[in-house]
């Protein structure tokens, strides 16, 4: 097969792919401590099929980490530690419930959203161990914020981001050079969208945790979104609860992240769905982000993802 033939017979995620696999070996090659952000979400299950191709049968040459809120879903922490296991690869959890007993962290009320403590917890993470990049599955088709970012995007020395000082990345050449303290944010899948995404867990056949299919929850209307009903985020005085068929497009805090209607059992259906929505997986299912146009802005700012 010629060249031509071969190239011609790529598909888009074939490309993607290799665009994603280069830019871990990069990181991999260039920077003295990274670590991969791993959730167990589907991003990030993502993230670790490309860090197999990439760097298999070898040991990854980074650590897995995951900040974990205390907030989570069940399902997921079970899925991140299982899937861990799995790999064989060694899983950093840092918790922002370690943050508020330092007093780093304080909330106003117990209850309150943890999402935005995570980054005071991840930049004392960072601290501790001294990672200069921190590999995550961020992409710019998620929020207007996120599409500011670079594949590598740099975090001064107090882990605070500007957009406007950002480097630039011509001919896919990538500057991972920090000074100490200083950090850059890694996003191999930054080009993707969630369609990808989604195509690429079909391809690949990857697991994830079950709350990303359809399944029967109650939830509560509220401002325009399916707030599930749970202890941290319990129905208010004059809502009425409803039992409903939906599925999680993205699996944050519990306490401002929202499931869609949906009776999507496949990736194949999820594929479908993806393909006609018109409200990005945030836009739909995040509740810290509804608060004003900035808002993931102002927390990427202050040291957030």
């Amino acid at each position: 097969m010629t060249t031509a033939t071969a190239s011609s017979t790529r598909t888009h995620l074939d490309w993607l792919e290799s665009e994603a696999i280069h830019i871990l070996r990069e990181v991999a090659a260039e920077c003295a401590r990274p670590v991969l952000l791993f959730s167990g979400g589907k991003d990030s299950c993502v993230l670790l099929r490309l860090a197999e191709k990439a760097f298999r049968p070898g040991r990854f040459p980074f650590p897995l980490m995951h900040i974990d809120t205390g907030h989570n879903f069940p399902e997921v922490i079970a899925f991140r530690d299982q899937r861990a296991g799995e790999l064989g690869e060694e899983l950093i959890v840092r918790s922002v419930e370690d943050s508020i007993a330092r007093g780093t962290v304080v909330l106003r009320h117990a209850t309150d959203s943890r999402n935005a403590a995570q980054a005071t917890t991840l930049l004392e993470s960072i601290a501790e161990f001294g990672f200069d990049a921190c590999i995550g599955g961020a992409r710019r088709d998620e929020e207007k914020a996120r599409a500011k970012e670079r594949i590598c995007s740099f975090r001064d020395e107090f882990g605070q981001w500007d957009p406007k000082a950002q480097r630039p990345e011509l001919w896919n050449l990538y500057n991972t050079r920090v000074h100490p303290g200083e950090n850059i944010r890694v996003f191999p899948i930054s080009n993707w969208t969630e369609l990808d995404v989604w195509q690429y867990i079909e391809r690949e056949r990857l697991a994830l945790p079950s709350l990303y299919y359809a399944h029967s929850r109650d939830i509560v209307r509220r401002q325009g979104l399916l707030v599930p009903v749970t202890p941290l985020t319990p129905l208010r005085d004059g809502e009425h609860q409803e039992r409903l068929t939906v599925r999680f497009r993205t699996v944050g805090d519990v306490s401002c992240t929202c499931p869609v209607a949906s009776d999507a059992a496949t990736p194949a259906d999820i594929i479908a769905e993806t393909a006609v929505a018109t409200l990005t997986e945030r836009g739909a299912t995040r509740m810290d982000d509804q608060t004003s146009e900035a808002s993931m802005e102002r927390r990427k700012k202050q040291g957030y993802f």
